[in-house]
């Protein structure tokens, strides 16, 4: 396991293979197979992974229910993983399974309410699972990281959190496993933390903190022996609106994705896709990636996430009968929670489906909720389709200021293709807006700014070296050309002449 956690995938098959050549008890046998299950899921043989894990949980339930309840949340996250090309095992068929397991004679802890309360979405429905959710995120939060969770409970209570629209529990989950992960060495859940925190800096529009999460996830990849898809590196992309660097990065994850047994992964490339093309109004290219991004109903989290775009593309192509759909199962997702993420985004996209008094309401609901959130993203494209929708009423007066907003917030986050729909708009009403440089932070490559950060935070060189697999003296060459860049002459200098967004990105 130990090899397992550290990234060492060969090593970790070594070792198992040595012990399955002698005689093994039943015990020993399920704890083989479980860590079958784990090998395949960070390799690439994922679709093999549900169905290895269901059978390593399936005899545990006869030596010890504690590893059987954290295998079988382990499957359910391998089944997730895999999706629609999983093998052995589908997510409804360990959900099923895991909801008939013996339950243990001791109060609940985290992972027994993780594993009903995902379990009976999938099982129950979102409704009905909403208050285990719930229990279950805050019992993970509460615990003691060091508690004896299993490799995936982080990413379990993340997905907890985003069925839950939980934005700040999501954080809350990804950072704790970053900082212990790396206290512990841990580089297979530490890659897995990094991913997360690099989504979440994006859709918090802090684009410098996702560049040093993304950075430190590949530094942690090529390391190891971990195989996974550049979800990061994908969103951020789609939302910086670089067409041709996230046209291939979706691209590439779709087809490593099926080639590897990852269909989360592919479905998730459909959906920023989605993303990219709603924010270059390519509307018809958009609705066909999002309707195959969401057509998988029993997929939990990207089907969700699919369903604004496919809403907002389809109402802008023509096609309002499927976004009338997809807004049915956006309110049934989005509802239930009661948080402003999730009822902000479904005003947003009823009102693009809704006229007259009530769009207009929805949209300043939309406005309003979101506000209330840091998914200044989110925030923003409210803005723009409210401003657009003013526009198409004739109040052009009442629309540049929504454009307004939306522009400069788009331009401010580095948004550019949203920022130029924008300013199109703008245009259209007859206000004159000239493009200007959004505040990117492209003087320093992401690598250079999370050296420059951590030596900020008082790392030394050998430090710093050691957490990015890189020599002192590779250090030192790249602080000198961050000193150049950045014109000064010392770390001394370096906290005051580091742009003005790093000082709320995260140390990885």
């Amino acid at each position: 396991m130990a090899n397992l956690n550290a990234g060492a995938l060969g090593s970790a098959l070594a070792l198992l293979a040595t012990a399955e050549s002698r005689a093994l008890d039943e015990l020993q046998r399920a704890r083989a197979e479980s860590l079958h299950g784990l090998i395949a899921l960070l390799s690439s043989s994922r679709r093999e992974s549900p169905g290895l894990l269901l059978k390593a949980a399936k005899h545990f339930e006869r030596v010890d229910i504690t590893l059987a309840r954290e295998t079988y949340l382990d499957a359910w996250v391998a089944a997730m993983s895999a999706g629609f090309l999983a093998t052995g095992a589908s997510l409804l068929e360990v959900s099923s399974a895991a909801r008939a397991a013996p339950r243990p004679r001791n109060a609940a802890g985290a992972t027994d309410l993780l594993l009903d309360g995902l379990s009976m979405v999938i099982t129950d429905g979102r409704t009905k699972a909403v208050p285990t959710l719930r229990a279950a995120v805050d019992a993970f939060r509460n615990e003691d990281a060091r508690e004896g969770h299993g490799l995936l409970s982080a990413v379990a209570a993340s997905t907890a959190s985003v069925m839950l629209w939980d934005f700040d529990s999501w954080e809350a989950v990804m950072t704790r496993q970053a900082d212990h992960a790396r206290a512990a060495g841990a580089y297979a859940p530490l890659s897995i933390a990094l991913h997360g925190q690099g989504i979440v800096a994006t859709l918090c529009g802090n684009f410098a903190a996702a560049a040093i999460a993304i950075t430190g996830a590949a530094a942690v990849t090529d390391a190891t022996g971990i195989r996974m898809a550049p979800y990061a590196a994908l969103l951020l992309a789609a939302f910086r609106g670089r067409e041709a660097e996230a046209s291939w990065l979706i691209e590439g994850t779709i087809e490593s994705g099926i080639a590897g047994g990852e269909g989360f992964a592919a479905q998730y490339a459909r959906w920023v896709s989605a993303v990219l093309n709603n924010s270059l109004g390519g509307y018809e290219t958009a609705l066909a990636a999002a309707r195959q991004a969401s057509d998988d109903p029993s997929e939990p989290v990207v089907a969700t996430w699919a369903l604004p775009e496919l809403i907002e593309a389809a109402t802008r192509s023509g096609n309002p009968e499927r976004a009338s759909a997809a807004l049915e199962r956006l309110t049934d997702a989005a509802s239930v929670a009661g948080s402003d993420w999730g009822l902000g985004v479904e005003m947003r996209s009823r009102a693009l489906l809704s006229e007259g008094e009530v769009a207009e309401s929805l949209y300043r609901e939309a406005i309003e909720r979101l506000t209330r959130t840091r998914l200044r993203p989110e925030l923003g494209r409210a803005h723009l389709l409210y401003g657009e929708w003013l526009r198409r009423d004739g109040r052009r007066v009442d629309a540049r200021g929504q454009l307004r907003t939306a522009y400069d917030l788009f331009a401010a986050i580095g948004m550019e293709a949203f920022a130029e729909r924008a300013r199109r708009e703008l245009h259209a009403t007859g206000e004159t807006v000239r493009k200007r440089s959004v505040e990117t932070l492209d003087d320093l490559t992401p690598q250079e700014l999370q050296i420059a950060w951590l030596a900020t935070a008082g790392r030394t060189n050998p430090e710093i070296g050691a957490q990015l697999f890189l020599s002192s003296r590779t250090i030192e060459w790249h602080l000198h050309r961050v000193f150049s860049k950045l014109g000064i002459a010392s770390r001394r200098e370096l906290g005051a002449a580091l742009p003005r967004l790093t000082q709320t990105a995260v140390a990885v």
